[in-house]
């Protein structure tokens, strides 16, 4: 169990090493390196989706005597996830306002709460994502192994260190502390674990249903990928920047989910 806890940590441990960067950098990033951040970030979870989620999720229903049927947990749940982010991103504002909105002088705690609550909209998934791996993991399925949970744990924290200081550092620059943006960092990634342990929970209860939870987790992250990371890397110039961060990014996870998995 000591095992699991420290995997399910790691991508939060992401998050908080990208937020330190405030104490370490001047300023806020500039245009260029935020649109390769971006596209590095999409690349990683759209990698994560197809090796770590939607196969598995596909190779087990499959092992479960669907046949060609087998598909299907992974088309609903994905189009499930897909849709529960739709309805998560009416509730809470976007990123992209939200930051617009702390270009003030001054980040005011309620702006500041707002965009915290942005960011947690895209750390939602993740943490989903890492808990069922790892919960189907524990559930003795041979789909999914120690190492290929470790792998997905270990490209999202790879993704969430920029991350991190693409929160800290502009609400920094808009004139916080370097403390209380580091901090605000940081709570925009405590909801990876908590998430992580609910989705082991529910999992508990209802085994059968990993294939979709796993391709739910899928479904939230592209949606993530499609309507933040990809529109920030390629809107303005420099947007080959941004495709050579995808580029890299999917195949860094592409590469370990392999190696590991």
């Amino acid at each position: 169990m000591g095992t699991i806890a420290f995997g399910i940590m790691i991508p939060f441990i992401g998050t908080t090493l990208g937020s330190a960067c405030v104490f370490f950098m001047k300023g806020s990033l500039s245009e260029r390196v935020t649109k390769v951040l971006s596209g590095f970030a999409a690349g990683v979870m759209v990698a994560a989706s197809v090796w770590s989620l939607l196969i598995p999720a596909m190779e087990m229903s499959a092992d479960n005597g669907m046949g060609k049927m087998a598909f299907m947990p992974a088309v609903t749940g994905f189009l499930v996830g897909i849709l529960f982010l739709l309805l998560l991103d009416h509730i809470i504002p976007h990123l992209h306002a939200n930051l617009e909105e702390a270009e003030g002088p001054k980040v005011s705690l309620a702006k500041s709460t707002m965009l915290i609550l942005a960011v947690t909209l895209h750390n939602i998934p993740e943490g989903m994502a890492v808990g069922v791996v790892f919960a189907g993991m524990m559930a003795e399925n041979t789909t999914i192994t120690l190492m290929g949970a470790f792998a997905l744990a270990i490209g999202i924290a790879i993704q969430n260190f920029p991350e991190g200081a693409i929160i800290s550092m502009p609400v920094c620059a808009a004139g916080t502390g370097k403390k209380k943006s580091f901090v605000y960092g940081v709570l925009s990634g405590v909801v990876e674990p908590v998430g992580a342990w609910m989705t082991i929970w529910l999992s508990g209860f209802f085994i059968p249903m990993i294939p979709y939870l796993l391709s739910f987790a899928a479904g939230a992250m592209v949606y993530v990928v499609v309507e933040e990371l990809i529109p920030e890397a390629s809107e303005g110039t420099h947007s080959n920047l941004g495709t050579i961060g995808f580029a890299v990014g999917f195949a860094l996870m592409m590469a370990l989910d392999v190696a590991l998995g």
